[in-house]
């Protein structure tokens, strides 16, 4: 069994690299290779995210600050989605598609250091080992249900509505 945060902090790892990966690229081709895995994982990361971590943070182990971490999670999120939508608006290599990959890239980072950490150091303080143990089977159970995205609509949230609905 694999504790949810660990595993969530597998994916940031993979998109680190990812990132890193293109940087490297020289191709259009080669490009799209590594793009195309990388926007469909942060996508469906978000919606797992959105799914399973933030519900909990906000209901029982969260602390004090779950509504702004999660109202804040939910804003990247969708900075990050609007992001890989235009880099797909436009050519692979292109300049104007540099610029959507590059926004997808900087939100995530700070995304990604938000939840390293804040969110997760909170979560670890709140939650039981057996609730991040569950969420964990939970959140390998998401991307089995959910290969290459299937299913989801990787649409943009109202991070007001989702809290109200969540907490």
């Amino acid at each position: 069994m694999d504790d949810i945060t660990a595993l969530i902090l597998e994916d940031h790892h993979r998109f680190r690299l990812g990132f890193a990966r293109l940087d490297d690229a020289r191709t259009p081709e080669d490009l799209e290779a590594i793009w195309a895995p990388l926007a469909l994982h942060l996508d469906i990361h978000a919606d797992a995210e959105e799914e399973i971590l933030y519900p909990h943070l906000l209901k029982d182990a969260g602390g004090d600050d779950a509504e702004e971490e999660t109202d804040d999670a939910i804003r990247d999120h969708n900075k990050i989605r609007d992001g890989i939508e235009e880099a797909g608006r436009h050519p692979v290599g292109s300049d104007a598609w540099w610029k959507g990959v590059w926004q997808a890239r900087t939100e995530n980072s700070e995304h990604l250091a938000e939840e390293e950490d804040e969110v997760l150091p909170d979560f670890r303080k709140h939650a039981s080992r057996e609730l991040r143990f569950e969420l964990g089977a939970l959140w390998l159970r998401f991307f089995a249900e959910h290969p290459q995205g299937k299913g989801l609509s990787f649409a943009d949230k109202d991070p007001a509505k989702y809290i109200e609905e969540h907490k």
